[in-house]
């Protein structure tokens, strides 16, 4: 039973060291795309020692897991994890472990089913709004009579993005294409697989730090990671006028709060960007984030790589 305590320690210790970690960190906003790799690798660590921990205790428990999970295995494996039923608990931890993967995978369900139905209904509506004539092809900008300046983007075969004609009077040619960019970043990284997956995870599991964190963080993150991929196409400058003129009617840049209070931190990155780390500094922080997942493997693979070497 020792491995499967270890596992369940180091997964408490990722979850609530990380956010800590992350929330000291000055460095995330500066590169996006690598503090989202760093929050995936953190909650897959978390979520290996969970899944670990689950079938090795379901092992020291019950003979008949035992033979399915280490089957495989040459002699003397299975001896070198002790294996040894420790009284009731290890079946309790397995079961427990085991509620909550399968509670994890009913959230996420619940997650997917809830965004496409939400999808289904915005696309419903646009229809009826912008009818297709008879032989007409999906079009992937789609251009809606409005005088509010307003744009989004449908994911989907195929994806669209939605523009108000009162957008299109305010933005520029050029504002215009580093808007769409925007939005095909996002549609390029899978961010809305992404955004479901968070939200499942710190809906299934509110009290636990990471999941909150990743959750909030992640819907930070993807939109800053979605600007710098419009800007490195069409300059910083144009993706920050096109997030002015669309937002600017809401009250987003007036002294009072508002819902869309990050639109003015996100235009004041683009105008006053911050030095972006050198690639090999990248290169070694991803490598570095890459190998917190690879511990739970160890722990698990340890005594049984002693045996066999």
């Amino acid at each position: 039973m020792m491995v499967p305590l270890a596992l369940v320690l180091l997964g408490a210790l990722v979850a609530a060291t990380a956010p800590r970690l992350m929330a000291r960190a000055d460095w995330p906003d500066r590169e996006p795309v690598l503090a989202l790799w760093v929050w995936q690798c953190a909650v897959a660590a978390v979520l290996l020692c969970c899944a670990l921990a689950m079938a090795l205790s379901a092992a020291s428990a019950w003979e008949l897991v035992r033979g399915h999970v280490f089957a495989p295995a040459p002699r003397g494996v299975v001896d070198a994890y002790r294996l040894t039923p420790a009284g009731p608990w290890a079946g309790v931890l397995a079961a427990a472990l085991a509620g909550g993967g399968a509670w994890t995978a009913v959230t996420l369900a619940r997650e997917v089913r809830a965004a496409r139905g939400r999808l289904r209904r915005r696309r419903t509506d646009l229809r009826a709004r912008v009818p297709r004539l008879p032989g007409e092809k999906h079009d992937r900008l789609v251009v809606l009579e409005g005088d509010r300046p307003h744009a989004w983007w449908l994911p989907g075969h195929p994806p669209q993005l939605v523009v108000t004609t009162g957008a299109l009077r305010r933005l520029g040619d050029r504002n215009l294409d580093a808007l769409v960019a925007h939005e095909q970043g996002h549609d390029r990284a899978h961010h809305d697989l992404l955004l479901h997956c968070s939200t499942a995870l710190a809906t299934a599991f509110p009290r636990v730090p990471v999941f909150a964190a990743f959750r909030d963080q992640v819907h930070h993150l993807v939109e800053l990671a979605a600007d710098d991929c419009a800007s490195r196409r069409h300059g910083r400058l144009a993706i920050a006028l096109a997030l002015v003129e669309l937002n600017e009617d809401r009250g987003v840049f007036g002294p009072c709060p508002s819902p869309l209070a990050e639109v003015p931190r996100r235009v004041e990155r683009l105008l006053d960007p911050a030095t972006r780390f050198s690639p090999g500094r990248r290169l070694r922080m991803t490598a570095f984030a890459t190998l917190v997942p690879l511990v739970p493997l160890l722990v698990t693979f340890g005594p049984a790589l002693q045996v066999l070497r």
